[in-house]
Protein backbone atom coordinates (compact mmCIF):
# COMPACT_ATOMS: atom_id res chain seq x y z
CA UNK A 1 0.00 0.00 0.00
CA UNK A 2 1.56 3.13 -1.21
CA UNK A 3 2.25 5.82 1.55
CA UNK A 4 2.71 9.42 1.19
CA UNK A 5 4.73 12.00 3.15
CA UNK A 6 3.45 15.62 3.79
CA UNK A 7 4.79 18.73 5.58
CA UNK A 8 1.96 20.62 7.72
CA UNK A 9 2.31 23.95 8.37
CA UNK A 10 -0.05 25.39 10.77
CA UNK A 11 0.07 29.44 12.20
CA UNK A 12 -2.49 31.84 14.13
CA UNK A 13 -3.47 32.80 17.05
CA UNK A 14 -2.55 31.17 20.30
CA UNK A 15 -4.77 29.45 22.04
CA UNK A 16 -5.63 26.29 24.41
CA UNK A 17 -6.36 22.90 22.85
CA UNK A 18 -5.24 23.37 19.51
CA UNK A 19 -2.37 20.60 19.04
CA UNK A 20 -4.74 18.63 20.74
CA UNK A 21 -7.47 19.11 18.11
CA UNK A 22 -5.02 19.06 15.83
CA UNK A 23 -3.78 15.53 16.38
CA UNK A 24 -7.14 14.28 17.25
CA UNK A 25 -8.14 15.02 13.72
CA UNK A 26 -5.08 12.13 12.50
CA UNK A 27 -6.14 9.92 14.68
CA UNK A 28 -8.92 9.29 12.73
CA UNK A 29 -6.61 8.01 10.11
CA UNK A 30 -3.42 5.70 9.85
CA UNK A 31 -0.50 8.67 10.13
CA UNK A 32 2.67 8.31 11.56
CA UNK A 33 4.12 11.75 12.83
CA UNK A 34 7.88 11.65 11.59
CA UNK A 35 8.51 15.52 13.06
CA UNK A 36 7.15 17.48 15.12
CA UNK A 37 8.07 21.09 16.41
CA UNK A 38 6.17 24.16 17.96
CA UNK A 39 7.27 28.01 18.56
CA UNK A 40 5.11 31.06 20.25
CA UNK A 41 6.37 34.39 19.12
CA UNK A 42 4.13 37.35 20.66
CA UNK A 43 1.13 34.98 21.10
CA UNK A 44 1.52 33.79 17.58
CA UNK A 45 1.99 30.20 17.14
CA UNK A 46 3.70 28.51 14.37
CA UNK A 47 3.35 24.39 14.20
CA UNK A 48 5.49 22.25 11.72
CA UNK A 49 4.65 18.20 11.49
CA UNK A 50 6.23 15.83 9.22
CA UNK A 51 3.24 13.27 8.80
CA UNK A 52 3.32 10.10 6.45
CA UNK A 53 -0.37 8.75 5.28
CA UNK A 54 -0.01 5.70 5.13
CA UNK A 55 -2.57 4.95 2.76
CA UNK A 56 -2.42 7.48 -0.33
CA UNK A 57 -6.25 7.31 -0.63
CA UNK A 58 -6.31 9.08 2.21
CA UNK A 59 -4.41 11.92 1.55
CA UNK A 60 -7.56 14.44 0.70
CA UNK A 61 -9.57 13.40 3.44
CA UNK A 62 -6.44 13.75 6.37
CA UNK A 63 -5.91 17.62 4.95
CA UNK A 64 -8.97 18.17 4.49
CA UNK A 65 -10.12 17.64 8.09
CA UNK A 66 -6.37 19.28 8.92
CA UNK A 67 -7.64 22.33 7.09
CA UNK A 68 -11.48 22.10 8.43
CA UNK A 69 -9.78 22.24 12.21
CA UNK A 70 -7.75 24.93 10.97
CA UNK A 71 -10.58 27.19 9.70
CA UNK A 72 -12.57 26.19 12.49
CA UNK A 73 -9.70 27.87 15.35
CA UNK A 74 -9.17 30.96 12.87
CA UNK A 75 -5.84 30.05 11.80
CA UNK A 76 -4.23 28.40 8.73
CA UNK A 77 -2.89 25.81 7.40
CA UNK A 78 -0.82 24.64 4.61
CA UNK A 79 0.30 21.56 3.11
CA UNK A 80 3.33 20.67 0.67
CA UNK A 81 4.57 16.78 -0.47
CA UNK A 82 7.82 15.53 0.29
CA UNK A 83 9.10 13.47 -2.00
CA UNK A 84 10.72 9.85 -0.68
CA UNK A 85 14.33 10.92 -1.70
CA UNK A 86 13.97 14.61 -0.09
CA UNK A 87 12.96 12.64 2.97
CA UNK A 88 15.74 10.31 3.23
CA UNK A 89 18.38 13.23 2.55
CA UNK A 90 17.17 15.11 5.51
CA UNK A 91 16.99 11.49 7.41
CA UNK A 92 21.17 11.38 6.60
CA UNK A 93 21.75 14.44 7.33
CA UNK A 94 20.52 14.09 10.77
CA UNK A 95 24.80 12.43 11.45
CA UNK A 96 25.94 15.99 10.53
CA UNK A 97 27.63 17.64 13.37
CA UNK A 98 25.67 20.01 15.02
CA UNK A 99 27.11 23.27 17.42
CA UNK A 100 25.73 25.64 19.55
CA UNK A 101 26.31 29.60 18.63
CA UNK A 102 25.32 31.59 21.75
CA UNK A 103 24.97 35.78 21.43
CA UNK A 104 24.88 38.24 23.56
CA UNK A 105 24.04 42.23 22.76
CA UNK A 106 22.57 45.36 23.98
CA UNK A 107 19.42 44.64 21.92
CA UNK A 108 19.81 43.21 18.49
CA UNK A 109 19.65 44.90 15.28
CA UNK A 110 19.00 44.10 11.91
CA UNK A 111 22.53 44.69 10.94
CA UNK A 112 24.05 42.52 13.64
CA UNK A 113 21.73 39.50 12.76
CA UNK A 114 22.44 40.21 8.86
CA UNK A 115 26.11 40.06 9.88
CA UNK A 116 26.12 36.49 12.25
CA UNK A 117 23.61 35.07 9.90
CA UNK A 118 25.53 36.47 6.68
CA UNK A 119 28.77 33.96 8.20
CA UNK A 120 26.71 31.03 9.06
CA UNK A 121 25.66 31.03 5.78
CA UNK A 122 28.63 31.52 4.51
CA UNK A 123 30.50 28.06 6.15
CA UNK A 124 27.45 26.11 4.73
CA UNK A 125 25.94 25.64 8.21
CA UNK A 126 21.99 25.04 8.21
CA UNK A 127 19.87 26.78 10.80
CA UNK A 128 17.58 24.46 12.80
CA UNK A 129 16.74 26.57 15.56
CA UNK A 130 17.10 29.97 16.90
CA UNK A 131 15.93 30.04 20.77
CA UNK A 132 15.91 33.13 23.32
CA UNK A 133 17.26 32.90 26.61
CA UNK A 134 17.10 36.39 27.94
CA UNK A 135 13.69 37.78 28.85
CA UNK A 136 11.39 39.98 26.94
CA UNK A 137 12.79 43.11 25.71
CA UNK A 138 10.83 46.01 27.46
CA UNK A 139 10.49 49.02 24.82
CA UNK A 140 10.90 51.54 27.71
CA UNK A 141 14.14 50.02 28.67
CA UNK A 142 17.08 52.21 29.27
CA UNK A 143 18.27 54.52 26.57
CA UNK A 144 15.98 51.52 24.32
CA UNK A 145 18.84 49.03 24.90
CA UNK A 146 18.98 45.89 27.36
CA UNK A 147 20.73 42.67 27.36
CA UNK A 148 19.81 40.12 25.11
CA UNK A 149 21.37 36.80 24.55
CA UNK A 150 19.89 34.65 21.70
CA UNK A 151 20.90 30.59 21.02
CA UNK A 152 20.90 29.62 17.49
CA UNK A 153 21.52 26.03 17.07
CA UNK A 154 23.43 24.69 13.53
CA UNK A 155 23.92 21.57 11.61
CA UNK A 156 26.93 20.89 9.11
CA UNK A 157 30.38 20.11 8.62
CA UNK A 158 32.60 22.99 9.55
CA UNK A 159 35.40 22.90 7.47
CA UNK A 160 37.66 25.46 9.07
CA UNK A 161 36.05 26.45 12.80
CA UNK A 162 38.85 28.63 12.99
CA UNK A 163 38.08 30.64 10.42
CA UNK A 164 34.38 30.55 11.63
CA UNK A 165 35.34 32.20 15.01
CA UNK A 166 37.57 34.86 13.06
CA UNK A 167 34.72 35.99 10.73
CA UNK A 168 32.42 36.52 13.99
CA UNK A 169 35.12 38.01 16.56
CA UNK A 170 35.62 40.40 13.46
CA UNK A 171 31.55 41.22 13.35
CA UNK A 172 31.68 41.75 17.44
CA UNK A 173 34.26 44.10 17.37
CA UNK A 174 32.73 46.06 15.02
CA UNK A 175 29.12 45.88 15.75
CA UNK A 176 29.53 45.37 19.45
CA UNK A 177 28.07 42.17 20.69
CA UNK A 178 29.68 38.86 22.46
CA UNK A 179 29.72 35.47 21.04
CA UNK A 180 30.57 31.60 21.82
CA UNK A 181 30.47 28.59 19.17
CA UNK A 182 30.42 25.25 20.70
CA UNK A 183 30.21 21.77 19.20
CA UNK A 184 26.54 20.50 20.83
CA UNK A 185 27.55 17.22 22.52
CA UNK A 186 26.25 15.91 25.65
CA UNK A 187 29.08 17.73 27.49
CA UNK A 188 28.11 20.81 26.49
CA UNK A 189 24.78 20.08 28.04
CA UNK A 190 26.03 18.68 31.47
CA UNK A 191 28.83 20.54 32.52
CA UNK A 192 29.67 20.12 36.18
CA UNK A 193 32.59 22.37 37.38
CA UNK A 194 33.84 26.02 36.75
CA UNK A 195 36.84 27.03 37.59
CA UNK A 196 37.87 30.92 37.68
CA UNK A 197 40.78 33.13 37.85
CA UNK A 198 40.54 35.88 41.00
CA UNK A 199 42.27 38.91 40.07
CA UNK A 200 40.77 40.96 37.58
CA UNK A 201 38.16 38.33 36.70
CA UNK A 202 36.24 37.09 40.00
CA UNK A 203 37.31 40.28 41.39
CA UNK A 204 37.59 44.30 40.09
CA UNK A 205 41.53 44.15 41.21
CA UNK A 206 45.10 42.85 41.11
CA UNK A 207 46.04 42.34 44.70
CA UNK A 208 49.80 42.47 44.49
CA UNK A 209 49.12 45.90 42.81
CA UNK A 210 46.65 47.34 46.00
CA UNK A 211 49.61 45.84 48.03
CA UNK A 212 52.23 47.41 46.86
CA UNK A 213 50.77 50.60 46.53
CA UNK A 214 49.69 50.90 49.81
CA UNK A 215 53.32 49.71 50.55
CA UNK A 216 54.85 52.59 48.74
CA UNK A 217 56.27 50.13 45.99
CA UNK A 218 53.69 50.27 43.33
CA UNK A 219 56.01 51.61 40.59
CA UNK A 220 59.18 48.79 41.33
CA UNK A 221 55.76 46.23 40.87
CA UNK A 222 54.61 47.18 38.42
CA UNK A 223 57.79 47.54 36.64
CA UNK A 224 58.76 44.03 37.24
CA UNK A 225 55.09 42.94 35.69
CA UNK A 226 56.16 44.76 32.61
CA UNK A 227 59.55 43.12 32.23
CA UNK A 228 57.52 39.62 32.16
CA UNK A 229 54.90 40.66 30.36
CA UNK A 230 57.77 41.49 27.15
CA UNK A 231 59.30 37.57 28.57
CA UNK A 232 62.40 39.30 29.84
CA UNK A 233 62.18 37.12 33.35
CA UNK A 234 59.67 33.96 34.30
CA UNK A 235 56.35 34.83 36.08
CA UNK A 236 57.51 32.40 39.17
CA UNK A 237 60.57 34.09 39.47
CA UNK A 238 58.68 37.58 38.64
CA UNK A 239 56.09 36.81 41.37
CA UNK A 240 58.53 35.99 44.02
CA UNK A 241 60.63 39.46 43.18
CA UNK A 242 57.32 41.06 43.37
CA UNK A 243 56.22 39.65 46.77
CA UNK A 244 59.74 40.53 48.01
CA UNK A 245 58.58 43.88 47.78
CA UNK A 246 55.87 43.57 50.28
CA UNK A 247 58.46 42.84 52.77
CA UNK A 248 57.59 44.44 56.14
CA UNK A 249 53.71 45.25 55.30
CA UNK A 250 51.69 44.67 57.69
CA UNK A 251 49.05 41.82 57.51
CA UNK A 252 45.89 44.18 58.20
CA UNK A 253 46.59 45.82 55.29
CA UNK A 254 45.99 42.38 53.45
CA UNK A 255 42.98 41.79 55.55
CA UNK A 256 41.41 45.18 54.69
CA UNK A 257 41.49 44.34 51.11
CA UNK A 258 40.26 41.23 51.36
CA UNK A 259 37.07 42.41 52.96
CA UNK A 260 36.98 45.69 50.99
CA UNK A 261 37.43 44.14 47.55
CA UNK A 262 35.11 44.55 44.69
CA UNK A 263 33.38 41.43 42.79
CA UNK A 264 32.96 42.13 39.09
CA UNK A 265 29.64 42.76 37.82
CA UNK A 266 27.54 39.51 37.73
CA UNK A 267 29.76 36.97 39.71
CA UNK A 268 27.57 36.64 43.24
CA UNK A 269 24.25 35.97 40.78
CA UNK A 270 26.37 33.52 38.38
CA UNK A 271 28.21 31.56 41.46
CA UNK A 272 24.40 31.81 43.35
CA UNK A 273 22.65 29.72 40.20
CA UNK A 274 25.87 27.69 39.57
CA UNK A 275 25.59 26.75 43.56
CA UNK A 276 21.82 25.78 43.03
CA UNK A 277 21.95 24.23 40.10
CA UNK A 278 24.61 21.83 41.19
CA UNK A 279 27.67 22.81 39.46
CA UNK A 280 31.16 22.72 41.74
CA UNK A 281 33.04 26.13 41.71
CA UNK A 282 36.96 26.40 42.29
CA UNK A 283 39.62 29.73 42.44
CA UNK A 284 42.58 29.02 40.90
CA UNK A 285 44.61 32.16 41.08
CA UNK A 286 47.88 33.20 40.80
CA UNK A 287 47.41 35.39 43.31
CA UNK A 288 47.12 35.16 47.16
CA UNK A 289 45.67 32.22 48.86
CA UNK A 290 44.09 34.85 52.15
CA UNK A 291 41.99 36.74 49.49
CA UNK A 292 40.69 33.21 48.44
CA UNK A 293 39.67 32.63 51.20
CA UNK A 294 37.53 35.47 52.13
CA UNK A 295 35.76 34.95 48.79
CA UNK A 296 35.55 31.14 49.29
CA UNK A 297 33.62 31.98 52.68
CA UNK A 298 31.49 34.86 51.46
CA UNK A 299 30.46 32.71 48.18
CA UNK A 300 30.68 29.62 48.81
CA UNK A 301 32.86 28.16 46.70
CA UNK A 302 34.39 24.96 46.69
CA UNK A 303 37.88 24.49 46.04
CA UNK A 304 40.51 27.57 46.35
CA UNK A 305 43.98 27.48 44.99
CA UNK A 306 46.31 30.31 45.03
CA UNK A 307 49.70 31.79 46.20
CA UNK A 308 50.47 31.30 50.05
CA UNK A 309 52.36 34.72 51.28
CA UNK A 310 54.86 34.01 54.74
CA UNK A 311 53.85 36.24 57.61
CA UNK A 312 55.39 36.01 60.80
CA UNK A 313 53.89 37.96 63.74
CA UNK A 314 51.79 40.11 61.82
CA UNK A 315 54.32 41.10 58.91
CA UNK A 316 54.85 40.05 55.69
CA UNK A 317 58.21 38.57 55.85
CA UNK A 318 58.06 39.21 51.57
CA UNK A 319 58.48 35.15 50.50
CA UNK A 320 55.98 32.99 49.71
CA UNK A 321 55.20 29.66 50.69
CA UNK A 322 55.32 26.52 48.66
CA UNK A 323 55.08 25.90 44.86
CA UNK A 324 53.89 29.19 42.72
CA UNK A 325 50.71 28.87 40.60
CA UNK A 326 51.64 29.85 37.19
CA UNK A 327 49.91 29.16 33.97
CA UNK A 328 50.88 25.45 33.30
CA UNK A 329 49.90 25.32 37.38
CA UNK A 330 46.15 26.66 36.77
CA UNK A 331 46.20 23.80 34.24
CA UNK A 332 46.97 21.40 36.55
CA UNK A 333 44.89 21.77 39.44
CA UNK A 334 42.07 22.24 37.06
CA UNK A 335 42.61 18.97 36.04
CA UNK A 336 43.27 17.50 39.59
CA UNK A 337 40.02 18.98 40.83
CA UNK A 338 38.10 16.89 38.11
CA UNK A 339 39.45 13.79 38.54
CA UNK A 340 39.18 13.95 42.24
CA UNK A 341 35.04 15.15 41.93
CA UNK A 342 34.99 12.19 39.00
CA UNK A 343 34.34 14.85 36.27
CA UNK A 344 35.57 14.76 32.98
CA UNK A 345 37.36 17.57 31.74
CA UNK A 346 35.21 18.11 28.49
CA UNK A 347 32.60 18.80 31.53
CA UNK A 348 34.61 21.89 33.14
CA UNK A 349 34.49 25.20 32.20
CA UNK A 350 37.44 27.83 32.98
CA UNK A 351 36.96 31.89 33.00
CA UNK A 352 40.16 34.14 32.75
CA UNK A 353 41.10 37.66 31.54
CA UNK A 354 45.35 37.13 31.18
CA UNK A 355 47.99 35.30 28.94
CA UNK A 356 48.45 32.64 32.51
CA UNK A 357 45.05 31.38 32.20
CA UNK A 358 45.11 30.24 28.49
CA UNK A 359 46.40 26.59 29.22
CA UNK A 360 43.96 26.65 31.86
CA UNK A 361 41.04 27.72 29.27
CA UNK A 362 42.55 25.48 26.46
CA UNK A 363 42.09 22.31 29.25
CA UNK A 364 39.09 23.08 30.18
CA UNK A 365 35.87 21.15 27.95
CA UNK A 366 34.51 25.70 27.55
CA UNK A 367 37.27 28.35 28.15
CA UNK A 368 35.93 31.51 28.82
CA UNK A 369 38.10 34.42 27.90
CA UNK A 370 36.29 37.20 30.15
CA UNK A 371 37.28 41.52 29.66
CA UNK A 372 40.19 40.09 28.68
CA UNK A 373 43.46 41.59 26.78
CA UNK A 374 43.38 40.68 22.71
CA UNK A 375 45.89 38.25 22.17
CA UNK A 376 43.64 36.21 25.28
CA UNK A 377 40.51 36.90 23.42
CA UNK A 378 41.42 36.22 20.24
CA UNK A 379 43.07 32.92 21.37
CA UNK A 380 40.71 31.13 24.13
CA UNK A 381 37.65 29.48 22.22
CA UNK A 382 34.60 31.74 23.78
CA UNK A 383 34.86 35.59 24.72
CA UNK A 384 32.62 38.09 27.08
CA UNK A 385 33.82 41.64 26.37
CA UNK A 386 30.35 43.52 27.31
CA UNK A 387 28.71 42.01 29.64
CA UNK A 388 29.33 40.40 33.29
CA UNK A 389 30.20 37.05 34.45
CA UNK A 390 26.65 36.17 34.88
CA UNK A 391 26.58 36.36 30.93
CA UNK A 392 28.44 32.59 31.53
CA UNK A 393 25.46 31.37 32.35
CA UNK A 394 23.61 32.02 29.08
CA UNK A 395 26.97 29.61 27.37
CA UNK A 396 25.77 26.71 29.55
CA UNK A 397 22.45 27.20 27.74
CA UNK A 398 20.48 28.53 30.90
CA UNK A 399 17.76 31.25 30.29
CA UNK A 400 16.56 34.34 32.21
CA UNK A 401 13.25 32.33 33.41
CA UNK A 402 15.85 29.41 34.32
CA UNK A 403 18.36 31.66 36.61
CA UNK A 404 15.14 33.88 38.52
CA UNK A 405 13.82 30.83 39.32
CA UNK A 406 16.70 29.67 40.84
CA UNK A 407 17.95 32.83 42.92
CA UNK A 408 14.12 32.72 44.32
CA UNK A 409 14.04 29.08 45.50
Amino acid sequence: MPSEIVLVNVSGDDQPGLMSMLTSSLAQFQVRILDVGQAVIHDQLNVGMLVQIMDSAQVSDVLHNLDACARTAGISARFSPISEADYAEWVGSHGKPRYIVTLLANGFTGEQMAAITGIIHRHELNIDSIRRLSGRVPLASVDGRERTSIEISLRGHLAVPEALKAELLDAADRLIFDFSVQEDTVYRRNRRLVAFDMDSTLINAEVIDELARMHGVGGQVVAITERAMRGEIAFQESFRERAALLKGLDESALKRLAETVALNEGARRLIRALKHFGYKTAIISGGFQYVGEQLQNSLGIDYVFANRLVIRNGVMTGEVEGAIVDADRKAELLKEIAQREGIALQQTIAVGDGANDLPMLSTAGLGVAYHAKPLVKETASHAISNFGLDSVLYLLGFSDRDIETALVE
